[in-house]
């Protein structure tokens, strides 16, 4: 009876965990570029009762055993990766990628941080940054007397300067991609970083080697989707009721056993 106690903490435990992963999608349902969560777990280890094939009798063995399963942990979130919808805010600097690729910028440690929010901005020296300041890597810096600015598919950024006639060439978005995309370590502000579980950056122009194209206007949306995640509201939250239900019964138990 105990043993019933222990599981039914640990499936308590396992669905708050998916309900703070869940809440933390829905809270970014309007963060661009944001990819939702899901909590991931596994079963604990069993103790063998009765071990499945044991013999019997010299001839005979069991064809099943008896195993009683200790309860479930979580063992990670896994993000997924599919793209959101496209939202036109027809600013001259929004870019998003239509297809697989993340942008690339410098933290402010001199490190590479990787992320899909096309938001960017021009900052007091002319340079493209992310919505947090972020300088984007290519060098690419806006002239002060650049009338408009055009960023190509490819990702090649060119400017209109006052008083010429044909646009110049100011620099190039290049995109990278990863082997395993959700080994990625989130470090806020739409940000992520290269971790072994990824494996290393494989970069490239816009459109090739299958990294998506850039659309000039747009940002890409967050791909919670908002109905899904209601649903696995409700299911956490009868999951966890049931928990509690098993762990209040087991307590009635060992009651009528304490009686006898």
């Amino acid at each position: 009876m105990i043993n019933s106690l222990w599981i039914s903490q640990t499936g308590m435990e396992a669905q708050q965990l998916q309900l703070d992963v869940i809440a933390n999608n829905l809270a970014n349902m309007s963060t661009n570029g944001f990819k939702k969560s899901q909590a991931v777990f596994q079963e604990l280890m069993y103790v063998n009762l009765r071990q499945v094939g044991s013999a019997t009798s010299e001839q005979n063995i069991l064809p099943i055993g008896l195993q009683i399963g200790l309860g479930v942990r979580p063992v990670g979130t896994s993000r997924h990766f599919t793209s959101g919808t496209m939202q036109q805010t027809n600013s001259q600097f929004d870019v998003a990628i239509e297809g697989h690729g993340f942008f690339q910028c410098t933290l402010p440690d001199g490190t590479i941080g990787y992320t899909r929010d096309g938001a960017f901005q021009v900052d007091n020296q002319g340079r493209m940054v992310t919505a947090g300041g972020l300088p984007i890597i290519g060098g690419i810096t806006v002239p002060s007397n650049a009338i408009t600015v055009s960023i190509a598919p490819n990702g090649t950024v060119t400017a209109k300067i006052d008083g010429t006639v044909e646009p110049q060439q100011i620099g190039t978005i290049t995109l990278v991609n990863f082997i395993n995309p959700a080994g990625l370590e989130p470090r806020g502000e739409n940000i992520y970083t290269e971790t072994a579980a990824s494996g290393q950056p494989n970069a490239g122009a816009a459109g090739t080697n299958g990294l998506g194209t850039l659309r000039q206007g747009f940002v890409e949306a967050s791909n919670v989707n908002a109905v899904q995640e209601l649903v696995s509201m409700i299911q956490t939250q009868r999951a966890y009721e049931l928990n509690s239900k098993a762990i209040q019964t087991a307590d009635q138990m060992l009651q009528k056993l304490g009686q006898l």
